[in-house]
C-alpha cells in the first residue's frame, strides 16, 4: 500500500501540533514539512522533534500550495483550524483539488457539503475524530431511532468542560442534544452547561491540572419527574492523543476512497469507523 502523504495545517495549534508528531513519528506516512497557518502567527517556520516546518501565511497560500503540488504530487490535507476560517478553508482546498480532513467544529455544514460536491475531490468532516467517542453518538443515534420517546417526561442536564481557549460550544454535545430530543426530552443547545474556567474544572470536577489545557469532559444526566431515577452517562478525555489516532485513520480512509475514484463526497467519522 502507497504510503499515506500528508499536510497538517493550522500549526503551531495544539491539536494540529499532536497530530503533526504522530504523522512524524508514524512510518506509513510521508509527512509534508509545511502547514498553512493563520494571520495572527509572527513566525515562519515550526521545530517539532527533529523536522523545521515551514509556516505558510494565508497571504502567500495561493502560490506557496500550488509549488508544493507540482513538487510533492497528490496529497490529503488535515485541517484543524479556527471555527471561522472553515468554509473559506474548505472553498480553498476545493479550488485547489486538495481532498482533506477536517475536525475543526464550526461553519456552514450545508454548505460545506455544497462545496466539495461541486468539486473535484472528496473529504472527511466531523465535529469529533476520536472514534469511541463517535460510536457512542452512534449507539444513541439508534437508539433515538429505534426508541423514540422512551425518556419522554425526564429532564435533562448536559455539561462539557473544556481548555479556556476553545471558544465554541462543543460539537458532541450540541449533536447529542439532537439524539435525546428525539429520546423525548425538552432540551436545546442553548441550555448546554459550557464549563471554561480552569478553578471549576479543577475544583469542582476534578480535572488534572496537567490536562486543564487540553481536554474534553462531557456529562449527561435524565431525571425522572419525581426524582427518583436518574441516568447518567459521561465521557472523560484528558489530553489531544485521541483525536490524533481517529484523524489519521479518516486520512487512510479518504486515501482509499480516493484511490478508488471517489469524487464530491463528504464522509462522517461514521463512515469511517463502518469502512464504509
Amino acid at each position: 500500500m502507497n504510503r499515506l502523504k500528508l499536510m497538517v495545517n493550522g500549526l503551531p495549534g495544539k491539536v494540529a501540533t499532536v497530530i503533526a508528531k504522530h504523522a512524524i513519528a508514524d512510518e506509513a506516512v510521508e509527512f509534508i514539512p509545511q502547514s498553512m497557518t493563520g494571520p495572527a502567527i509572527d513566525e515562519d517556520e515550526m521545530p517539532l522533534d527533529d523536522v523545521r516546518i515551514r509556516l505558510i501565511k494565508p497571504q502567500n497560500r495561493d502560490q506557496a500550495l500550488q509549488a508544493i503540488q507540482s513538487s510533492e504530487g497528490e496529497f490529503i490535507s488535515i485541517d484543524f483550524t479556527l471555527p471561522d476560517a472553515v468554509n473559506e478553508n474548505a472553498q480553498f482546498y476545493c479550488r485547489h483539488k486538495l481532498p482533506f480532513v477536517m475536525g475543526t467544529t464550526g461553519g456552514d455544514r450545508e454548505k460545506l457539503a455544497q462545496t466539495i460536491a461541486e468539486s473535484g475531490i472528496s473529504a472527511v468532516i466531523a465535529p469529533n475524530m476520536a472514534k469511541q467517542i463517535v460510536g457512542f453518538q452512534a449507539m444513541m443515534a439508534y437508539a433515538a431511532e429505534n426508541f423514540p420517546g422512551l425518556f419522554d417526561g425526564y429532564h435533562l442536564g448536559i455539561k462539557e468542560s473544556h481548555q479556556k481557549t476553545k471558544v465554541d460550544t462543543s460539537g458532541t454535545a450540541k449533536a447529542m442534544v439532537g439524539y435525546f430530543n428525539q429520546l423525548g426530552l425538552d432540551f436545546s443547545e442553548s441550555d448546554i452547561v459550557k464549563i471554561r474556567d480552569p478553578e471549576i474544572q479543577k475544583k469542582e470536577w476534578g480535572v488534572p491540572e496537567a490536562y486543564l489545557d487540553g481536554h474534553g469532559w462531557h456529562t449527561y444526566t435524565l431525571t425522572s419527574q419525581d426524582q427518583t431515577v436518574q441516568f447518567s452517562f459521561s465521557h472523560f478525555v484528558n489530553g489531544r492523543e485521541i483525536y490524533a489516532w481517529g484523524t489519521l485513520d479518516a486520512a487512510r480512509f479518504l486515501q482509499a476512497k480516493m484511490g478508488q475514484g471517489i469524487r464530491g463526497q463528504t464522509f462522517s467519522m461514521i463512515d469511517v469507523l463502518k469502512g464504509a
